[in-house]
């Protein structure tokens, strides 16, 4: 009893490290759209894993930073004139969003290390908590490749590179979460097959529609076209519009109007699949949390798209883009834990077929 005692203990305290690492990395990723929408990620020009943690400490020392920042065409071309005290505000976010970065490092890794030295973690949760450790010390790379994007020819960093740094983020993300249910005794859930498809392409959707948000922010997109449901004139743009650059896939990722109209209707899509997937869940009684789940993220998705419209509707002000972000977190969230629920578990297709007794097959 003793034994099982301390291995309960052991499983609590893996489920509260990462709560908290999941909390953390939640933060960051709003940090990090409080960086891009205050125009911060540029106003530091290197990467200093280490001696970086500090902060400029003396006046000599802030001066060197603002001179290094007044040599990439971010500051000629759009900053030029700034102040120093006007630095060191953008200064600021892109430090704290670099620092949250080391204190995820150390938050994951030193716990991790103490239960692999306790054997709180092995086998398969040991092998899934290295690779999420992996993608962690990759988005470390991914995010200084991003920044490296605006540092010589441009005025803002990458789109693809923004898009691909805050994917990963909310990839390690919603790995923690799918551990952190797996981690849980539950019953299995019996529902037919097409609720689990459903589950799984919400996830992947969500995915999708984070990618393409991602490219929005990075195209400042969301600062055009600031109508609804019309864009541009219409509810669908005209063709010349949306595919006048060559070769006509770059318009998906470098036409402001292409990539909005992408946004909006991966949306929709989200939308109505989220309220098929519910109604499915209840006509199949497929059981309390399963439905409840369904629901919550049809709720969920409403007032991400709500939020969404207001925040083009003002232009992108910051404490809506913000809330917009902090939502797209919970719709997330949501669709990992209802997507987990299914996996690896018998639906109604594994069920064994009960034969009446005097029959044969």
């Amino acid at each position: 009893m003793a034994g099982i005692s301390a291995k309960t203990s052991q499983l609590r305290a893996v489920r509260v490290w990462l709560i908290a690492v999941a909390g953390l990395i939640a933060l960051m990723v709003l940090v990090g759209g409080a960086t891009r929408l205050t125009e911060s990620g540029l106003s530091i020009v290197e990467w200093k894993p280490v001696t970086g943690a500090l902060p400029p400490l003396t006046e000599t020392q802030w001066s060197q930073a603002f001179e290094g920042y007044q040599k990439i065409p971010q500051y000629r071309e759009l900053n030029a004139g700034m102040t120093l005290a006007e630095f060191k505000t953008i200064f600021w976010w892109e430090w704290s969003h670099r620092l949250l970065g080391r204190v995820i490092g150390a938050a994951y890794l030193l716990p991790f290390l103490y239960f692999l030295w306790r054997g709180a973690v092995s086998g398969e949760l040991g092998r899934r908590l290295w690779v999420i450790f992996g993608l962690g010390a990759l988005q470390g790379g991914v995010g200084w490749w991003m920044v490296a994007s605006g540092l010589s020819e441009r005025v803002e960093v990458s789109q693809y590179r923004l898009a691909t740094h805050l994917v990963l983020a909310l990839l390690i993300f919603a790995a923690i979460v799918w551990t952190l249910r797996r981690l849980t005794d539950r019953p299995s859930v019996i529902a037919p097959l097409r609720l689990k498809i459903t589950s799984a392409v919400l996830l992947v959707l969500t995915f999708v529609q984070l990618y393409f948000g991602a490219l929005v922010a990075g195209l400042r997109a969301g600062r055009v076209y600031n109508t609804w449901p019309d864009i541009d004139g219409g509810f669908i743009p005209s063709a010349d519009r949306l595919w006048f650059e060559t070769p006509w896939w770059r318009n998906l990722f470098d036409n402001t109007l292409t990539v909005q109209l992408e946004h909006r209707m991966t949306a929709y899509l989200l939308f109505a699949l989220a309220i098929a997937h519910a109604i499915d869940a209840v006509r199949s009684r497929a059981g309390g949390a399963v439905i409840a789940g369904a629901w919550w993220l049809v709720a969920a998705i409403t007032l991400q798209a709500t939020l969404g419209i207001l925040t083009l509707l003002h232009q992108v002000p910051i404490d809506l883009a913000l809330t917009h972000q902090a939502v797209a977190i919970v719709v997330l969230t949501l669709a990992v834990l209802q997507a987990e629920r299914f996996a690896a578990r018998r639906t109604e297709r594994d069920q064994p077929t009960l034969i009446p007794a005097g029959q044969s097959v």
